[in-house]
């Protein structure tokens, strides 16, 4: 485990040392509450999202079909604490991020958000600050993704106390999909497709689970986001869909690109074969949360179609690998196939 104190608010990457063996830092995070099969149970059904699930409460990301016209909804909901004390925000601008990618990954067009922020003393100077500036970067991400705020502004709950509850920001976001057949899952489809990686890759570990959980350290910045690349990333997702270049689409979320990559490949008992990016430190490419990334495959007869969409529009991407029939693969490394990547194993 790593050795960087915990307590230092300055704590960069530079003071934390690589590890070793990938495969201690894989099978430590597997029974992280927060990535173990229970959120796989609870986000992902083993059986893949169809048009025929839509409305029965089973698909993914909560799609429903609004009528028999064949319009559908998509709606998600997150909630956030890190850093919501001391940069509301960027805490705020991360979480609407978040949100947005999500409903964009699936092919919906976010519309409307809802914001609630939770144990909070309004009466309290703190606590009207942290309101305040949960209610800047909700107006500011709304503005910048074309969302509508329900109330124009953030209703809160008045907390006194009642124990080290951290303040937490919660948001519901609706879109809306095309038609009932169009839309895309997280997962895998096919032995042999590419896997890109979309958006910029950056050093970076904070506010991870991978530093919280495997390092100890619950003290450090805020991941790496920036809302001009979230808005650029919106775009290229919307393209990708009208022109139906993309066989999945996943944001990179909790435990990074790894466990992405396992979320990605676990509905259809499929695997990876990756390779990472020698300029940045392995942990960071594998393990790091910052914001601004999309993981999808991409058929090979699609793939320079592809290729000339994300060139055009001057958005970095990286070719991380294709998809096995179940082998998990980094590096040249095997880590075994993916019927055994589970905290049980």
């Amino acid at each position: 485990m790593g050795e960087a104190d915990d307590r230092d608010p300055m704590f960069t990457i530079d003071d934390l040392a690589e590890p070793e063996q990938l495969e201690d830092v894989i099978y430590t995070l597997m029974v992280n509450p927060n990535l173990s099969t229970v959120n796989y149970f609870n986000d992902f059904s083993d059986e893949p999202v169809t048009p025929d699930l839509l409305g029965s409460g089973e698909g993914e990301g909560g799609i429903f079909e609004v009528d028999k016209t064949g319009i559908c909804l998509a709606m998600t909901t997150h909630a956030f604490h890190h850093h919501l004390a001391d940069d509301p925000q960027g805490a705020t601008e991360i979480l609407l991020s978040r949100a947005a990618r999500r409903l964009l990954c699936l092919g919906a067009c976010p519309l409307v958000v809802s914001a609630f922020l939770y144990h909070i003393n309004i009466m309290d100077p703190h606590g009207h600050q942290i309101a305040s500036g949960a209610q800047k970067g909700l107006e500011n991400a709304a503005a910048r993704f074309r969302l509508q705020v329900t109330d124009r502004k953030i209703r809160f709950d008045h907390f006194r106390g009642h124990g080290p509850v951290p303040p937490t920001l919660i948001v519901s976001m609706m879109g809306r999909l095309g038609s009932r057949g169009k839309f895309v899952t997280h997962a895998f489809r096919s032995k042999g497709n590419n896997i890109f990686l979309i958006g910029k890759v950056t050093e970076d570990v904070g506010a991870s689970e991978y530093l919280e959980f495997y390092h100890g350290i619950s003290h450090s910045p805020l991941p790496a986001c920036n809302i001009e690349d979230e808005a650029l990333i919106q775009e290229v997702l919307r393209k990708l869909h009208e022109r139906e270049l993309i066989s999945s689409a996943s944001p990179v979320g909790k435990g990074g690109l790894f466990f992405t990559l396992l979320r990605a490949s676990f509905p259809n008992s499929l695997g990876f074969d990756i390779t990472t990016d020698a300029e940045i430190r392995r942990d960071a490419f594998l393990f790091g949360e910052a914001m601004g990334r999309i993981l999808v495959d991409v058929n090979p007869e699609k793939e320079d179609d592809f290729v000339d969409l994300l060139s055009d529009m001057k958005v970095p991407f990286f070719m991380l690998g294709h998809v096995t029939r179940g082998e998990i693969r980094v590096d040249d490394i095997s880590l075994g196939y993916i019927d055994k990547m589970t905290p049980l194993a």
